[in-house]
């Protein structure tokens, strides 16, 4: 089968960074699903893949976690899915990637694809939906005694990836208020055109621009990119007893700053249940299914930013390269080999 792999840790501008491969066709375990992709999706966590994680024995690395495909054959204890089924997941960050024509994945972290959309707009979506969906429900747990009327939301860096699809589920699913942060006019007016409240400018002091909003402070705060560049100006703006949750890798932050308020830091990583088999594991289906469900019935609608054509090595070292020059808006996906 034909995939895209690295072999050494080389720059997206080098032809050397990603290249095109021949592998054997995997056998799926008791409970994996082979799927055969259609349309994949590129992240921050792939660039850091290939920046940072040796190849054992300079053997060729697959990644890429977000796909969209169809299941061809399942393993014996398979129970959620069949042959034929239409399908879309993230998987597992400790297996090989989706970055290939076919691919094995553990049922429990996959959903049935969501029927109006299609494989490009659904590879979009799947590992950003899950990050957004754990960060506000299971980290931030923003139902819990939420007060419509008075709490709020920040989103740093809402026209990336997991906040182009976080602003939609807050819109949707809570009664928070969303104020968002872009610095750049067309992701403010994407932003906004995902349901933001207001937009503010995260390249400009935050305090001035939320007071503008009616929220001085903020009970929850989704710090998404350049925590450790925002950080005092988050420590200001969190209210007392608030919530900062994270999905970044901030080079040094002093989480001190945060006993004055007693506000609270969460980390949001959503390998973390793949990575360690925890006893919630298909807790990723079932919110896919919810996902799925919501984008069905019209209330969230697919990020996919740009489409960069053909699954192929040169297509994902562009992509790579996009990705790491901090200026996308939504999702870059590549679709059909």
């Amino acid at each position: 089968m034909k995939a895209i792999a690295y072999t050494r840790n080389l720059p997206a501008s080098d032809e050397q960074a990603l290249i095109d491969i021949e592998l054997p066709t995997p056998e799926p375990g008791p409970r994996d699903l082979r799927v055969r992709v259609h349309a994949i999706s590129v992240n921050p966590v792939d660039v850091k893949i290939r920046n940072n994680r040796k190849p054992q024995d300079g053997k060729p690395e697959v990644i890429g976690w977000d796909a969209a495909g169809v299941v061809e054959t399942v393993g014996e204890q398979v129970s959620l899915f069949k042959p034929g089924d239409r399908v879309w997941y993230a998987g597992a960050l400790n297996r090989p990637g989706a970055n290939s024509e076919q691919h094995l994945v553990d049922e429990r972290l996959v959903g049935h694809m969501p029927d109006t959309l299609d494989f490009a707009q659904a590879a979009a979506l799947p590992l950003t939906a899950i990050t957004a969906w754990e960060l506000l429900f299971d980290r931030l747990r923003v139902l819990d005694n939420l007060r419509p009327s008075q709490d709020a939301i920040l989103v740093v860096g809402a026209a990336g990836g997991v906040g182009s699809i976080l602003v939609q589920l807050a819109r949707q699913l809570t009664g928070l208020t969303i104020i968002a942060t872009a610095s750049r006019p067309e992701t403010q007016a994407w932003a906004k055109a995902l349901g933001a409240h207001h937009v503010i400018d995260h390249s400009q002091p935050l305090a001035a621009q939320l007071a503008a909003t009616g929220h001085a402070e903020v009970r929850y705060i989704a710090g998404l990119t350049q925590t450790d560049q925002h950080f005092a100006e988050l420590v200001k703006a969190i209210a007392p007893q608030g919530a900062l949750a994270l999905i970044d890798d901030p080079a040094a932050i002093d989480v001190r700053q945060l006993k004055a308020k007693s506000a609270s830091l969460h980390w949001e990583f959503m390998f973390a249940r793949s990575m360690f088999q925890t006893p919630d594991m298909a807790a990723q289906h079932e919110l896919l299914e919810q996902v799925a469900r919501l984008i069905d019935a019209g209330r969230l609608k697919t990020t996919l930013g740009e489409h960069y054509g053909q699954i192929n090595a040169a297509n994902l070292r562009r992509a790579h390269a996009f990705i790491e020059s901090g200026r996308a808006r939504g999702k870059i996906v590549l679709e059909g080999f």
